[in-house]
């Protein structure tokens, strides 16, 4: 009886998130989902990449919390439209929560809608949230080991980011090593290195994702 309720909630969940992903398209918006674990730099990479999103493109943000809006705080300075979903303790957002607060978007002035999931490695691995893509922030002072232990999320990810590369000698991080092993998991996945705190180790990812916004937003109306 559990594994057929649970069955029934992923079918629903991923009903929901397919018609976001439709509309978002047809209104030429895309959408990336960001996870990862407490602490890896979620909100840090998101606060220095969108100095350069909010330059060329209209951005808008939901965040998912356990209970608090701290996260959402940090961005208000980019006076940009932020929505805030707190969890009260689930430990991942899903399609319906993501559905209702586009709700509160005027979805047809936006370009890119980034969703900050709540930090978790397991749950929000298996709800589809409408999103073009899934990014992985990986931090290497989690260890070399996460990838295997944490493999869904790292299989269903479009790209990792391996951030916090400044510490990897501190860490006693090898990290040719750390890419070869999210390689093996995830081979078609894009990996980018870098420090969120570093705002030129951005660019190849800001350049990166700037391609795929500009790719969706031909579709305009």
């Amino acid at each position: 009886m559990e594994i057929k309720i649970l069955k029934n909630v992923m079918i629903k969940n991923n009903a929901v998130g397919e018609d976001i992903r439709r509309k978002l398209r047809d209104s030429g918006v895309y959408s990336v989902n960001i996870v990862s674990s407490p602490g890896a730099g979620k909100t840090t990479l998101l606060e220095n990449s969108l100095k350069f999103f909010t330059k060329k493109h209209r951005v808008a943000v939901i965040e998912g919390d356990l209970y608090t809006s701290r996260d959402a705080e940090r961005l208000q300075k980019f006076s940009i439209p932020i929505v805030q979903i707190n969890t009260e303790g689930g430990c991942h957002l899903d399609a319906r929560m993501v559905s209702g607060a586009l709700q509160e978007l005027d979805v047809k002035e936006l370009d890119l809608i980034v969703i900050e999931n709540v930090g978790n490695l397991v749950c929000p691995s298996s709800f589809d949230l409408g999103e073009n893509i899934r990014v992985l922030v990986y931090s290497i002072t989690e260890g070399e080991d996460k990838p295997k232990k944490y493999a869904t999320m790292f299989r269903t990810a479009h790209a990792v980011i391996i951030n916090k590369i400044d510490l990897a000698v501190a860490c006693k991080i090898n990290l040719n090593a750390v890419e070869a092993e999210v390689k093996e998991i995830n081979p078609g996945c894009r990996i980018f290195k870098l420090s969120a705190v570093d705002q030129k180790s951005l660019s190849e990812w800001n350049d990166w994702l700037d391609v795929k916004i500009g790719e969706v937003k031909k579709n305009k109306n």
